[in-house]
């Protein structure tokens, strides 16, 4: 479930445009050209009623041929010249949006990779999918448009401030009172429109969210036959986000329509005032209509704000939740002082260790003692819930023991390299998870640069080499989403075949073998055996067969660790364990 208060309290919305400046820093040259060009745009547009005003009354009356002449070539130029500088800023302005998207894209997927599993287990994968995509679209056009709306709105307004105060002074004034109060109502409205936005994009990513639930879960809602359901659920969300889409529009749309009426009144204002002044003889006509064809120059770069507003609450609400991922520290990291780990023996202990998920509820683990001695096997058996996996992923620090410590050849696992730690332990679940790429590419990822010889000795190793030869495209063939195409044994004895190559000296199998049948399970035993051979190994497992050759097993319940032996030990006992090999619960 998302945590509510996550975004909130990981990105203080101060100096979020302080980062947002940090990314065009790569950037700047391309920025910088991109300004020039904004600013040759700007004084185009400011040139342009100059020269007119200038061939309307001066070149014209006076019958001044070659400098009209001249001045419509200098107009010509100066149209070519804004042509290239907006080719400039419509294709390569936008790639640098692109990439600064891509930065914050590049940033984030590699922030994500830090975090640990409790995030994960907050946070539903297709809202964060929405992080890093959806959210980050609107970032390009605010990234491009933003600094050069401004820019243009800004140079364009002083430079025809300027030319209309040298018009006539008195209405320069309407337009300077009108102007701020337009800007002041946009700052205003900017607010809601972000809030608006911002619900808009929590909605669009409960949908990406839903689908990612729906298209991987799929076959299960085939199985039961509850197409309908999701269907229902699914139109839930939609209609949550049409009405999310609802408030932003009617948000956006008296924003726009209230801007429009301001920027109506103040050329009202400016006919207004104009008549007076003409009805008073200060002012002729021609005045008044040159002044109101300047007045347009004025409404181009506000109307470029009130655009800019838009893509702003657009961009910063995308921004704001990039920012809540950016925001979010680790919670397991390697210490200040952190010590390689090399020469990796296997010997496990822990001491006195608790764990819970969460303070408010009752610990998983109390006051675990446990030692495992280099190349020894330990199992783990018990009730479900009782906290064996959780035991096994508290070794490569997936969680932090709440109290306590466990210690890897004498050194507390804090306080050594986490990347050195992780290197030395193999883990076959038994959920085992294949990337949508190729056999060749699944088994490389025990160990990216070892070499096709090394990928097909493994393959030997965990005997799934002759299954690969007659598959159409051998290590070359596709596995499909999350190993699809292949058999539950075949995706099983890869992942076997992952480990291999890594070679760990430390090995944790969590019902490794569950999934599979009986039959099955014999023809991978052997590859387990091999796997297994010299390696510290903790197995979780149901299966007597797999248990009983163990050098010790534990028990483990509600209340930690309740019996511990050799399988011949236990079942002399006559506990919780030869109950439950005697009930089958142990097959």
């Amino acid at each position: 479930m998302p945590n509510p208060a996550f975004e909130e309290k990981a990105a203080p919305r101060r100096g979020a445009l302080r980062e947002f400046a940090a990314y065009y820093r790569p950037h700047m040259r391309l920025f910088l050209q991109d300004m020039g060009c904004a600013l040759l745009i700007s004084l185009a547009d400011i040139l342009f009623p100059v020269l007119t005003r200038r061939v309307l009354y001066v070149y014209i009356p006076d019958q001044m041929t070659r400098a009209f002449v001249l001045t419509l070539l200098v107009m010509l130029a100066l149209f070519l010249m804004r042509l290239a500088a907006q080719w400039f800023v419509a294709y390569l302005g936008h790639m640098m949006g692109v990439r600064i998207e891509a930065d914050m894209r590049a940033a984030i997927f590699a922030h994500m990779q830090k975090l640990g599993f409790s995030f994960y287990d907050r946070n539903r994968t297709g809202l964060l999918m929405a992080r890093v995509t959806t959210d980050l679209f609107d970032i390009t056009e605010l990234a491009h448009h933003g600094p050069e709306d401004l820019f243009i709105s800004a140079v364009t307004l002083l430079g025809s401030f300027i030319v209309l105060f040298h018009i006539q002074p008195q209405l320069a004034l309407v337009l300077m009172v009108a102007v701020p109060v337009i800007v002041v109502f946009v700052a205003l409205r900017r607010r809601g429109m972000m809030n608006a936005s911002r619900a808009v994009k929590q909605r669009t990513a409960e949908i990406n969210a839903q689908i990612e639930s729906c298209i991987s879960g799929i076959r299960v809602a085939k199985a039961f036959g509850n197409e309908a359901g999701e269907i229902e659920k699914f139109s839930r969300c939609t209609d949550a986000y049409v009405d999310a889409r609802k408030g932003y529009y009617r948000t956006m749309a008296g924003f726009f329509s209230g801007t429009d009426f301001m920027m109506n009144m103040m050329s009202l204002s400016v006919i207004a005032v104009g008549s007076y002044l003409i009805m008073r003889e200060r002012m002729d006509i021609a005045t008044l209509v040159t002044f109101n064809m300047y007045v347009a120059s004025v409404q181009s770069p506000i109307r470029k704000l009130t655009q800019f507003t838009e893509q702003f609450t657009q961009g910063m609400a995308g921004f704001q939740r990039f920012r809540a991922i950016m925001h979010e520290q680790p919670d397991i990291t390697d210490a200040p002082d952190a010590k390689p780990l090399a020469d990796v023996r296997g010997d496990i202990a822990f001491r006195d260790v608790t764990f819970t998920y969460d303070q408010k509820k009752a610990a998983v683990l109390e006051h675990v003692n446990l030692h495992i001695r280099p190349g020894e096997m330990l199992a783990l058996v018990g009730p479900s819930g009782g906290g064996k996996s959780t035991l096994c992923q508290l070794i490569p620090r997936f969680y932090e023991a709440t109290s306590g410590s466990i210690t890897i050849d004498g050194q507390d696992i804090r306080s050594v390299k986490l990347a050195d730690l992780r290197a030395a332990i193999g883990i076959v679940q038994q959920d085992v998870f294949l990337f949508a790429g190729t056999i060749r590419e699944n088994i490389l990822y025990g160990r990216p640069g070892a070499t096709m010889d090394e990928v097909i000795e493994a393959a030997k190793q965990a005997e799934i080499h002759e299954d690969i030869l007659r598959m159409p495209d051998g290590y070359d063939t596709l596995v499909g989403e999350r190993g699809i195409l292949l058999s539950g044994g075949q995706k099983q004895r890869i992942s076997i075949a992952r480990i291999f190559l890594k070679n760990p000296r430390v090995l944790i199998l969590d019902e490794a073998t569950s999934a599979l049948d009986t039959a099955t399970e014999r023809k991978i035993q052997a590859a387990f055996d091999r796997l297994a051979s010299g390696r510290t190994t903790l197995v979780i497992a149901h299966r007597l067969s797999t248990i009983k050759n163990a050098d010790e097993i534990v028990v483990i319940g509600e209340h930690g660790i309740l019996e511990r032996g050799t399988h011949a030990e236990l079942i002399a006992q006559g506990g919780l364990y030869a109950e439950l090999a005697a009930g089958a619960k142990l097959e």
